[in-house]
């Protein structure tokens, strides 16, 4: 199968990059810098080589050996990085450049096919090529940058000083598919439901015999993995629904009822205590993430303790999981909620079925699997649950609160038809008092803070546009309905510079 290759070189945005590709119909795969293979195998047809949180001074080298053998987009740092050792310059800048740009095409270029010029793209450097390598010519310019954007046609390489990855870049995707239909000379047609039937075959390969055990979540990931691995092992897969007291109105019976109708063999079980117990007095984000995964392995290892033969895990784990997590090569934004730590404690083998696949993958694989519509199109939900979109201490009382503001919200959303326009929504209960009046009492209530976003695999994200009818009316009814509520707000922050959930 032809495939592009991403090199990570440490900027939150790499598999980002992975994912436009995908998209655009090419398969394609992360690589860090410091595990890069000694050759290229036939398959690699492209090169995208990433920016990086590192100025080039400093920063992690690039594979030399690799420049000319394959065409190479070479984004920001990269960029920077081969215009340095190419005999071009590179200044530090006391000032990071981080935002919109106008980029002006200055030389015809295959990249810039169907491009307009003006056309506005996304800047995030603090480093700044001030003169190019031998052999280059400069193909674009912003009014701060001279050389925004420039070609070593000798080597097959074309560099930018801007993001094509993300949305704000508005003309990204284009340029990203020139690079790979135009100048790699790809044929596309990838897509992650043709994948299945490869997926059944490696996970039989990899689990002959034994029983394998699925830690549950209820939600998507996990869900699709259970039946990956559930059709490629049948009965010796037993999964495990352990029931937080975290989750939202009714989804329990909902996450249920869904495993019912695919056939799912999994067992719920009910364990809100202890995960009150051990998130009291809790404030920190990372501590309470860590509370309940702590308490998650405890329960799911004395349940699984109980089945003979047991020597698979199988865990929902997806490629944004493993990026926010900070076990690819960019600073970490949080702990993942899946349970690290047990595979060593049961000494189990731990199976991801979706380690490589983005969340609108996941989507179109359940699909294929037979998942009932209204499961897929369900909302994502943190691992951890209503513990970390309740900023400071999670009590039952906090939980009741913030969960029937939750539904509220929803209800909201699906009456004026704007539930399935926004990718995700969501309330979060803050701990910022202030003064209200419920009846003709003073009350000194908290806040509830209403989030919607549009996204298409939670990478980045923008504020859903809701009409303000909608936002009132949501308001309207928290206000009125749910206890020691003052004051309702809506969340416009976009990602990034901010994460999608709170904490």
């Amino acid at each position: 199968m032809e495939k592009a290759w991403v090199v990570d070189f440490g900027s939150q945005y790499s598999l980002l990059i992975v994912r436009r590709i995908r998209e655009l119909g090419v398969y394609a795969e992360l690589l860090p810098w410091n595990k890069l293979p000694s050759f290229l195998p036939p398959s690699v047809k492209g090169l995208v080589f990433s920016g990086s949180y590192a100025s080039v001074s400093k920063g992690p080298p690039l594979p030399e050996e690799w420049i000319g053998q394959r065409p190479i987009l070479a984004i920001c740092y990269s960029a920077q990085w081969i215009a340095t050792k190419g005999g071009g310059s590179v200044v530090e800048s006391h000032a990071r450049e981080y935002g919109p740009a106008l980029l002006e095409l200055t030389a015809p270029s295959p990249l810039w096919k169907e491009v307009p010029s003006p056309t506005r793209v996304w800047m995030s450097h603090s480093d700044s090529i001030t003169s190019l390598p031998h052999g280059s010519r400069p193909i674009a310019r912003t009014q701060d940058i001279p050389y925004a954007a420039y070609e070593l046609p000798e080597k097959h390489i074309y560099a930018v000083q801007f993001h094509p990855e993300v949305v704000h870049t508005e003309k990204g995707l284009i340029l990203l598919r020139n690079f790979l239909y135009e100048i790699c000379g790809f044929r596309g047609g990838w897509r992650p439901e043709n994948e299945i039937e490869q997926i059944i075959a490696s996970l039989q390969a990899s689990m002959p015999e034994g029983r394998a055990v699925g830690a549950m979540s209820g939600g998507i990931d996990s869900t699709v993995a259970a039946i990956l691995v559930h059709k490629a092992i049948g009965s010796r897969f037993q999964g495990f629904f352990i029931d937080t007291g975290l989750l939202r109105q009714g989804e329990a019976e909902e996450v249920m009822e869904a495993y019912a109708q695919v056939g799912l063999p999994v067992r719920r079980i009910r364990a809100h205590k202890p995960f009150f117990t051990a998130l009291r007095g809790l404030t920190d984000p990372e501590l309470k993430r860590k509370a309940v995964g702590r308490v998650f392995i405890e329960i799911f290892e004395d349940e699984a303790r109980h089945l003979p033969e047991v020597r698979y895990l199988v865990q929902g784990t997806i490629y944004p999981d493993v990026v926010e997590s900070g076990s690819g090569l960019s600073a970490t934004i949080k702990s993942h909620h899946n349970v690290g730590g047990l595979p060593e404690r049961l000494s189990l083998k731990l199976i991801e079925p979706l380690r490589l696949f983005f969340k609108d993958e996941v989507r179109a694989l359940g699909r294929q699997l037979g998942l009932p519509e209204r499961f897929l199109s369900r909302h994502p939900f943190p691992g951890p649950g209503l513990a970390v979109r309740i900023v400071g201490e999670v009590t039952p009382e906090r939980v009741a609160r913030l969960r029937q503001a939750d539904a509220i919200f929803m209800q909201v959303l699906e009456e004026k038809g704007w539930l399935y326009r926004s990718w995700q929504a969501f309330a979060v209960l803050l701990p910022q008092r202030s003064v209200g009046v419920a009846g003709d009492q003073r009350q000194y209530g908290e806040t509830i803070v209403l989030r919607a976003v549009n996204s298409t695999d939670g990478m980045t994200a923008e504020p859903t546009p809701l009409p303000h009818e909608i936002l009132s009316e949501a308001a309207r009814r928290i206000l009125a309905q749910v206890a020691d509520i003052s004051r309702v707000v809506y969340d416009l922050s976009t990602k990034p510079p901010a994460t999608i959930e709170w904490e």
